[in-house]
């Protein structure tokens, strides 16, 4: 290893950079692609949920914020190359109270829809959930 002259400034080092296109094409487009699909759902008039029992849209809801949130915590770590899991995590909780505000705000424009306070809090309850397990079983 070369000897660095007494007051000479260090090379700083800085972990890999990802290429932009190589960071959005695996982490950030399934985000996109997904959030793409609930709104797209959102948006159908008279939908009602393929499974008939109790509580069945609230399940939906939950299950299908919990794939969010783990999306969505999955791109923020490769994207902002944070250390702890925790960050990235609370960041996805936002991003997912905030798609679930504007799921349920659609909704209300959508005929045969509602807008429903109890549908955003099963989102936000999959988004949480997804958080959970993500910062359990992830490595820092």
């Amino acid at each position: 290893m070369p000897t660095i002259p007494r007051g000479a400034v260090t090379p700083v080092t800085r972990p890999p950079e990802r290429r932009f296109f190589v960071l959005f094409m695996w982490f950030w487009l399934p985000v996109l692609v997904y959030v793409t699909t609930i709104f797209t759902l959102s948006a159908q008039p008279h939908l009602s949920p393929p499974l008939h029992f109790t509580w069945s849209d609230k399940f939906l809801h939950a299950l299908e914020y919990l794939i969010l949130g783990l999306l969505l915590v999955r791109a923020l770590r490769a994207h902002l190359r944070v250390g702890r899991p925790l960050f990235a995590a609370m960041i996805a909780i936002g991003f997912v109270v905030l798609t679930g505000t504007a799921d349920e705000y659609l909704q209300s424009f959508i005929p045969g829809r509602q807008s429903d306070v109890f549908d955003l809090l099963a989102d936000v309850l999959g988004g949480t959930l997804a958080q959970l397990v993500y910062v359990t079983f992830v490595r820092s």
